[in-house]
């Protein structure tokens, strides 16, 4: 049942070789989607309901997702042949009449890559290739709601850290076949496209877990 905090991944500087699947690293909104018959329940990252912000999406996993299930993904918003995030964020706002404006000229999809339940079983314990067996099996892709490429090859993996950086991704993500779901634990690793820039500092916010910083506040 929602809330359920994502498991998450640290960052490392290169793309590790072993027992991994690797997958693209989408430029969106973390949401783990739960449905039980035509309900349906958006959670974000931090736990919060995104669920009216995206009325398509709802109506998306509908026809996509099994009757009782709850999948961990990533909320996009494809437009020109690339993910457009500064688009994505404007459908966080107040008016609904502006949300259901939006869900129309700028749609957003879904992209399933992990699967913690379907029907009334917790995958949680499973290690990850099982619980990657039984998502392929559970989606169904549409034209709104897709699931993540995968790849065991390091090789195949630099090919899409290379080649589809402009395409609005963020590098890639590398799952040890056998760890189980561990919400809010940085178990995953992540490679992230190297970038500078000039900021300046304007502030910062604590991390959750204690007195370190969490986040800064940056100026272009």
């Amino acid at each position: 049942m929602p809330p359920v905090s994502p498991m998450l991944a640290k960052s490392v500087p290169e793309i590790p070789e072993g027992d991994f699947l690797y997958e693209p690293k989408w430029d969106g909104f973390r949401s783990i989607i739960f449905r039980d018959g035509d309900t349906v329940e958006v959670g974000s990252r931090n736990e919060k309901p995104m669920t009216r912000y995206f009325p398509e999406v709802v109506e998306a996993v509908k026809a996509a997702l099994p009757d009782k299930c709850v999948v961990d993904g990533e909320i996009v918003v494809p437009l020109g042949g690339k993910l457009e995030f500064e688009v994505l964020q404007q459908r966080i706002h107040p008016a609904e009449s502006r949300v259901r404006k939006l869900s129309v000229e700028t749609p957003a999809h879904f992209i399933a890559f992990d699967l913690l339940a379907i029907g009334d079983e917790s995958l949680i314990a499973m290690p990850f290739s099982e619980r990657r067996k039984q998502l392929e099996k559970a989606v169904k892709q549409t034209a709104d709601v897709h699931l993540t490429p995968a790849t065991s090859d390091p090789t195949e993996a630099k090919r899409w850290f290379t080649d589809f950086e402009g395409a609005g991704l963020d590098g890639v993500v590398a799952k040890g076949l056998g760890i189980s779901y561990q919400p809010d634990k940085r178990v995953m690793f992540k490679i992230k496209h190297a970038r500078t820039a000039d900021c300046v500092l304007a502030g910062f916010r604590w991390h959750k877990s204690g007195p370190i910083v969490g986040s800064l506040v940056l100026g272009l």
